[in-house]
This record gives C-alpha cells, structure tokens and sequence, in this order.
C-alpha cells in the first residue's frame, strides 16, 4: 500500500488465531474529509484503468470507468477520451455531470461513457462505479446466444446475476438507449451487452473493476470449455443450482469484490507511485 497522504490506508478488522492471537485484514477505509475521499475514489479509479491495461482490456480509444463524486453524487468521475489506460493519473481525470457535461477538467469525454454509465448510474443509486471495456472474451461471449453458465467456483459469482442487452444498433451515443440499458441490468452486478461487450457494477471502484477482470477471464474459462467439450464430444458440467446459490453467496458478495481487488491496488500503487499526481 502506498504511504501517499492524499489516499487513506484500508480499516483493520481482528479476527482471533489461535492462542487468542489477534489477526487482522484489510477493510474499506474510513474518512475525515470528503477531499480525502474524493482523492482515495480517484487514485483507486486511475489504478483501475491500469490494471485493465496489464489485463489486456484495453483496445484503442473504447473503455471507460466512472465512479461518483462523494460530495456531488449526480458527478462522476471517468477517463479522458484518447488517454492510453497504463497513463492515467488522479489528476487526468475529468468530472461530467449527470447530462454529461464537464464540470471539471479540461479534456474531452467518451461520448458512449457519458450515454451509457450516466444512465446506469441515474437507474442504480446504489452503484458508485461502474465498469466497461472492449475485452476479447467478453465481446466473443456477448455475439453467442449464451449466458454467463456456473462451469467454476469463480462463475458462481454471477449466478442467477447478469443481465441481457439485446438490442445492439451501433456505438451508444443515444442517452434513451443509455437508459435501456440501465433497464437491462436491473438490480444485477453485471450486464451483457450484446454484439458489444459487458458492464459491472459495484459499490466501490474496487468491487466493479474486480467483477469485470473476472467477468472476462470467467467468459474465457466459458469458451473454453465448450471448445474443449467438443472435442469430447460431451457438454462442459456444471455446478447444481444449489451449490451455485451458496458460492455466489461466499464470492459474489460486495466485499468479496472489493477485498479481491485489493491485492492488485497494493501492486499498482506501489510500483506506480505516479498514479497518485
């Protein structure tokens, strides 16, 4: 974790080891100061891009993260349009308002992010990030007439827990399909977009940056198996229904997203200091 004062440290919690040992693990941080937080949302939204680009899950200009201003909701802060992700610092980000207006920051935005991510953040209060990329198994996925299916522990995070956008007419510059496909997502972490890609959701950048990285290799673990399946000349097996529901409910809860993400922070932030400017 980087020392840097404009981000606060995670909360500890303590569990007991034996011999009443006091054991701890890293918790969502606490705030004295909105700035300090909007500082913490930002550095943890600029590692996020970063970390798409170490994953492969950037491709030209498309892509885009936002997260919610914490002292104006109806504000977000996103990437700006033509910045590689690798790049990205605190200080490169642009504030659009809720009618994709920049309130803060002098570059441009992504016309799809404003008409797609204002609409998702408008129909879900509750998301404070939201996620999108041009992910090669995501996008192969989401030409398929197929679902995310529970084939591995880390699939069962999504069970029963991603939505359908059917309707694909181009690059989403329509705010009315913007909100279409907030309808579409509904109360899930986790939309296919089709012919397009996906989009995660979360209560943090943490927790929706963290659902798309394992979406996508989710998606390729999906593809793969049908792959090799036909080869065998059998389906791929799946995880029961009710062993399913009871892994989604140990890793596709909101602090399993979050905690997942925070190895990745510790890397980025430390080995990038830069993130921080």
């Amino acid at each position: 974790m980087s020392t840097d004062t404009n981000t606060a440290a995670p909360a500890a919690a303590a569990t007991t080891g034996a011999g009443g040992r006091s054991l701890y693990m890293a918790r969502p941080p606490e705030f004295a100061t909105v700035e300090e937080e909007r500082a913490h949302r930002k550095a943890k939204l600029a590692a996020a891009f970063r970390m798409f680009s170490r994953a492969g899950l950037d491709e030209g200009v498309a892509g885009h993260i936002t997260v919610r201003d914490p002292a104006e909701p109806d504000t977000f802060w996103v990437n700006p349009f033509g910045m590689h992700f690798s790049m990205i610092r605190s200080s490169d980000l642009v504030r659009v308002d809720e009618d994709g207006q920049v309130v803060e920051g002098d570059r441009a935005v992504n016309g799809a992010a404003v008409a797609i991510h204002c609409a998702v953040h408008a129909a879900r209060p509750d998301v404070l990030a939201a996620a999108h990329a041009h992910g090669p198994a995501g996008k192969t996925l989401s030409s398929l007439e197929v679902d995310v299916e529970p084939l591995t522990q880390d699939a069962c995070a999504f069970y029963e827990d991603v939505g359908v956008f059917d309707d694909f007419t181009g690059v989403v510059l329509d705010r009315e399909e913007g909100r279409r496909i907030g309808v579409a997502l509904g109360s899930h972490k986790a939309v296919i977009l089709r012919n397009h890609g996906m989009l995660t959701v979360g209560t943090s950048v943490d927790s929706a940056a963290w659902w798309f990285l394992t979406l996508e290799r989710t998606a390729r673990c999906q593809l793969d198996a049908y792959a090799a399946a036909a080869g065998l000349g059998r389906p791929p097996r799946r995880i029961g229904r009710e062993e399913a529901e009871l892994t989604r409910g140990q890793v596709g809860y909101e602090f399993a997203g979050w905690f997942q993400f925070q190895p990745i922070w510790e890397r980025i932030s430390t080995e990038q200091p830069e993130l921080f400017d």
